[in-house]
Order: structure tokens, then C-alpha cells, then sequence
């Protein structure tokens, strides 16, 4: 009995290419490049990621904008269009960044100053005490409180610790397996969204915090009232050992 190409399924049609043989076949099995969008479909796209951008009061990444267009629009070019966006937002008072969080229109730092005539609250002050702990967890992250007093050489208040989680500036990332297993503090995502940065990576210089703080306790109020506790840590350096032994002193004595 003669076996044809019907009755062998081993035999294939001249004209008929083996998988992995023919280079139309191999192009077409690659991964395709993510649709262009039309010309005409940009400029509503970009509408409407302005719209959700400047009506939202956190940051906003590209997948929650790629859900405005029900997916409609890759991520990828929902990211071009956020680059032209920003081009167009350059030359005003307010700028399209990127921060941890994702996208967000701010004030730019040099008109913030005048916002900050007619706000009805007033940025908070923050003591030598809490910036030196903020820096301190910025800066060696993770650490403990007692890592904390090691290198200011005085006693960390509670309140202090409790201030700038209140703030949303820092947080409890776990415990260190040591006695007693203290604390581990680490900042926030929000702590980078306040200071516009997109990575600690980003961090300035030590003796630049301070003056980036200011203008960034400003762009975001508190949340939440500190108690009187952290309301005082804000205010005053907290006091080392030694002067609370001699209010104490002072106060038996009396």
C-alpha cells in the first residue's frame, strides 16, 4: 500500500513550511510592538489624564490611568502621553512630576511662598530634635530608637517617634532579633511623595534636609493634630538626661 501525504502524517506539502524553518513563521511568532494610538485619540487622552490628575489629591500611577481608558491604552504609551503633558505644564505655576506614588501636579517651590500667604494653616515648625531623627532614619534606615539615641548621644522622646508617624513620615518595619526586639523604622513612600523625590536615591545631601522639609510640610497638611506631647516635640529641642535630672532634682527640693 502507497502512503501519501493524506495517509502519512509524517510527509508535509512541499509548499508547506515547517514550524521554526521559515522566517515569515519565526517573525510572526515573536512578541509584537504595544498599538500606536491614533493621532485623533491623543489630544482626549491627554484630556482626561489631566483631568484625573489635577482633581486627585494623591499621586496617581499609570495603571490607575490606564483603567480612566478601561485599558484601552497600553502603559507604555499612557507614558508618552504624561511626557507631552509635562512638556505643556513646563512654563507654568504648576508642573507635572513624578514622585514614589506615582504622577501629580504641584505648585512649583518658587510660587509655594505665596500660596502659603492666604493658607489657613500654617506649615509646622519642626524642632532640631525631630529633623535629627528624621535624618537619622532617612539616612541609615532601618534603626532602631536606641540607634537613634547612639548617634545624637541624647534620649529620644516617645513623642518625637510618634510625631513623624503621625506625619505619615516613618513607620515600623519590623523588629530587629535582638533582646527585648526593638522597633525597626524606615520612611514612607509618602515621605518621598512630600518631598517630590521618586527613590531615597534621590535623597539630597544631609545638610539640605532641613531646608527641603520646609517647603514640603507645606504642600501637604497634617492629617491628623499631633497630641500635646508631639505638638512640644515639635516646638522644643527635647531635653537630654542630664537636664531632666535636674528638673527632678529641682522638683524634690522644692
Amino acid at each position: 500500500m502507497e502512503m501519501n501525504e493524506q495517509t502519512n502524517p509524517e510527509v508535509l506539502p512541499d509548499d508547506e513550511p515547517k514550524p521554526g524553518t521559515d522566517p515569515d513563521f519565526v517573525e510572526q511568532a515573536e512578541p509584537s510592538e504595544p498599538p500606536a494610538l491614533e493621532s485623533g485619540s491623543v489630544p482626549h487622552v491627554k484630556r482626561v489624564l489631566e483631568a484625573a490628575l489635577l482633581s486627585s489629591s494623591e499621586p496617581l500611577t499609570v495603571l490607575q490611568l490606564k483603567r480612566l481608558v478601561s485599558g484601552q491604552v497600553d502603559a507604555d504609551n499612557i507614558r508618552k502621553v504624561l511626557d507631552e503633558l509635562k512638556g505643556e505644564w513646563a512654563e507654568r505655576s504648576i508642573e507635572l512630576t513624578t514622585v514614589a506614588s506615582g504622577w501629580r501636579f504641584r505648585v512649583k517651590p518658587e510660587y509655594q511662598e505665596f500660596i502659603d500667604r492666604i493658607a489657613s494653616e500654617k506649615a509646622p515648625r519642626y524642632s532640631r530634635a525631630v529633623l535629627e531623627t528624621l535624618a537619622i532614619v532617612a539616612y541609615r534606615q532601618p534603626v532602631t530608637r536606641g540607634d537613634i539615641e547612639e548617634v545624637r548621644g541624647v534620649a529620644v522622646s516617645p513623642a518625637t517617634l510618634k510625631a513623624l508617624e503621625e506625619r505619615g513620615w516613618i513607620e515600623s518595619v519590623g523588629h530587629r532579633e535582638t533582646p527585648g526586639r526593638p522597633a525597626l523604622f524606615a520612611t514612607t513612600r509618602k515621605f518621598l511623595d512630600d518631598l517630590n523625590l521618586r527613590s531615597l536615591e534621590e535623597l539630597p545631601p544631609l545638610e539640605e534636609l532641613q531646608s527641603v522639609l520646609e517647603p514640603a510640610t507645606a504642600l501637604v497638611p497634617i492629617d491628623a493634630a499631633p497630641g500635646r506631647d508631639a505638638q512640644e516635640s515639635l516646638i522644643g529641642d527635647e531635653p537630654t538626661p542630664e537636664s531632666s535630672d535636674t528638673q527632678e532634682r529641682h522638683s524634690h527640693a522644692g
